[in-house]
């Protein structure tokens, strides 16, 4: 008897497949309707730092250069109050097989689907992890399909997606290429049920440990490099993984007073899953898209539990426009001489202003670049941006309108961060979770996750939860 596919039933079981697909029974960490033991989650992937550095060893993962860039650092100085201007490095994670730090993440969830014995791994992603998973599980001989939201209603898609979706079928995966909408999660579901494979998610706590080596490697570069532990890392940040676990790795290797500084491209006031808006944007991640509703309700992914907790670990979210990174991205192919996408340029943009704060004995990195292609190059994003009714103009940045137009500086003093509240953020998590209680009431340990959650003072949670009307109490 054939199993009903109908959305509504696929979805009626989407936890048994995602417990079949996945290998991690999420049931075991579960404490109440609020909480739930995330440091256990993350010790089930029983890799130590370790074996995850041999690992990723084996499949030329990892041991990335990190790189100073004393030309923009230079520039840096020029610009900034005397004393000021921290040297800025960055972690040319380029350099792993398939072009950016995703191989980090897929390394170990590859070699866990391989462990495990799964025949083959799917993932649903639009970005650089697709390749790769698609270049990970071509080492290791697993089958592999990569699920893309790759069009609008009018069968456009944009050129960084076509990119991303050519380097993963030229890695022999499969692509399976959806118009946006609800149908990708549905469809995901289908895959994994009728092949029996493995869910390479993004958010697994295998994904997320896989990028612990990046921020344990930083460290210890740095501190080789410099005599010193980095004073802040800039980390491009979407849907959380990058965030969260290069601080793990950070503060596994000692560096518990480094901050961590979160960056996202201003996309707001465009929706992410609007078939309108879908080509109104110029990147595909590292905005605010994800990176606000991901920090503010991680729970909203392919897995019960995201292992992606940004709020546990951000001291900082800062914001740049569109324009300020395509200049960026230009400044350091003409200035360092490294042509590198747009993602890990939007943490550069950052960075650029954000070093001028800092004291000239101060350490700022760049926590990641990744490839350039056709597709992904400014010229092609500009072109197609213009296609789609952007202006795309010189001038203040801080004039642009996403969705509307796209203004380059004419000067690179021009670049400037817009920081997002993290205290706002914080409460939009505690909303978030007190829609979850039938009775307005949690335990001693409930607040507790709480406060680790959103890295806030426990007062100040008491005091937030007692404003939506929860009242605490017991254990």
């Amino acid at each position: 008897m054939s199993k009903d596919n109908s959305y509504a039933a696929v979805m009626a079981r989407k936890q048994e497949i995602v417990k079949a697909a996945v290998g991690v029974d999420y049931a075991r960490f579960e404490r109440s309707a609020l909480c739930f033991d995330y440091e256990a989650m993350m010790d089930d992937v029983a890799y130590s730092m370790e074996q995850m550095i041999a690992i990723q060893k084996n499949s030329g993962v990892g041991q990335t250069p990190l790189l100073e860039l004393g030309n923009l650092t230079t520039l840096v100085r020029k610009l900034a109050p005397k004393g000021k201007g921290a040297r800025i490095f960055v972690k040319d994670e380029a350099a792993n097989p398939s072009g950016s730090f995703k191989a980090r993440r897929a390394s170990l969830a590859i070699h866990h689907a391989k462990r495990l014995g799964y025949p083959g791994v799917v993932a649903a992603t639009s970005g650089n992890y697709g390749a790769a998973v698609a270049s990970q599980a071509a080492m290791h001989g697993l089958k592999c399909i990569i699920v893309q939201e790759a069009f609008d209603s009018h069968g456009q898609g944009q050129p960084e997606i076509m990119e991303k979706g050519r380097a993963c079928e030229a890695y022999g995966a499969e692509v399976v290429q959806l118009t946006v909408g609800p149908e990708l999660f549905y469809y995901f579901l289908i895959l994994l049920e009728q092949t029996g494979y493995f869910n390479a998610s993004l958010y697994t706590p295998f994904g997320i440990a896989g990028v612990e080596t990046l921020g344990y490697e930083l460290a210890q570069q740095v501190h080789r490099r410099t005599g010193r532990q980095p004073d802040a890392v800039v980390i491009t940040h979407a849907g959380g993984g990058n965030v969260t676990g290069t601080a793990r790795g950070l503060i596994k290797a000692g560096c518990a007073e480094t901050k961590i500084i979160g960056a996202s491209v201003d996309l707001s006031g465009l929706h992410m899953a609007s078939d309108n808006d879908f080509n109104r944007k110029s990147f595909t991640t590292g905005h605010t898209g994800f990176g606000l509703p991901f920090a503010t309700w991680p729970d909203r992914t392919d897995v019960p539990r995201n292992a992606a907790r940004p709020l546990r670990y951000l001291d900082r979210y800062v914001t740049v426009s569109q324009g300020e990174v395509f200049y960026m991205t230009e400044a350091l192919a003409c200035i360092e001489g490294l042509e590198r996408g747009p993602s890990g340029n939007t943490s550069l943009a950052a960075a650029f202003a954000i070093a001028q704060e800092m004291d000239e004995d101060q350490v700022l990195v760049v926590q990641e670049t990744e490839y350039t292609g056709a597709g992904k190059h400014p010229n092609a994003q500009l072109s197609f941006a213009r296609q789609n009714g952007i202006e795309v103009c010189q001038g203040n940045p801080q004039d642009s309108v996403p969705g509307k137009s796209i203004v380059i500086p004419e000067h690179p003093d021009q670049i400037m961060v817009q920081d997002v509240e993290l205290e706002r953020m914080r409460r939009s998590y505690l909303k978030h979770a007190a829609a979850l209680l039938q009775e307005r009431h949690i335990s001693r340990s409930d607040l507790d996750f709480l406060v680790a959650e959103t890295k806030a003072q426990l007062d100040w949670v008491e005091a937030e939860l007692a404003m939506l009307g929860v009242k605490i109490g017991g254990n």
